[in-house]
């Protein structure tokens, strides 16, 4: 059975991509690797990823469309090497967050097994547009394929 969609509504016109992010972010929530975001200034963000035993090769960071995408694949150094216990993680993983439009990627760096990532949110823009209202006497209908001028409602016959 399908789940009902709030984006189904016809108040939300244009916004069926938003739902298919949704729909991937919750496939994408295993938990690993635990992460934080923080707001470290008014317009920046900072998402830092627990990557204990992966180094800067292991490690990729791409920005698809809007999304930044974070992947990591630790190469197999067991060669030679006899654990007589393995409980450190060594598992691929690929993490996504959803950038909303204007966000910048300003860099990332690797530190004591966290791998920071810091983003930029632009200054939100107030966005008013005036609509103007004609009047009856700039308004024109198409009657019978031609645009006549509207006189008291009626298009006017010529």
């Amino acid at each position: 059975m399908s789940r009902p969609s709030v984006f189904g509504s016809p108040l939300f016109l244009g916004f069926d991509h938003l739902e298919q992010m949704v729909d991937r972010l919750q496939k994408s929530a295993d938990g690993y690797p635990p992460y934080n975001i923080e707001q470290v200034g008014e317009s920046r963000l900072r998402i830092s990823l627990a990557v204990a035993g992966f180094s800067m090769d292991d490690l990729q960071i791409t920005q698809e469309d809007n999304q930044l995408v974070i992947r990591g694949r630790q190469k197999e150094d067991g060669e030679g090497r006899i654990f007589i216990h393995r409980g450190i993680a060594s598992r691929q993983f690929q993490r996504a967050f959803v950038l909303a439009e204007g966000i910048d990627v300003e860099g990332a760096w690797l530190k004591d097994g966290l791998l920071h990532v810091d983003l930029r949110r632009p200054q939100p823009e107030v966005r008013v547009k005036t609509i103007p209202i004609n009047g009856q006497q700039g308004r024109e209908t198409m009657v019978s394929g031609a645009a006549r001028p509207v006189v008291d409602g009626r298009a006017s016959r010529d």
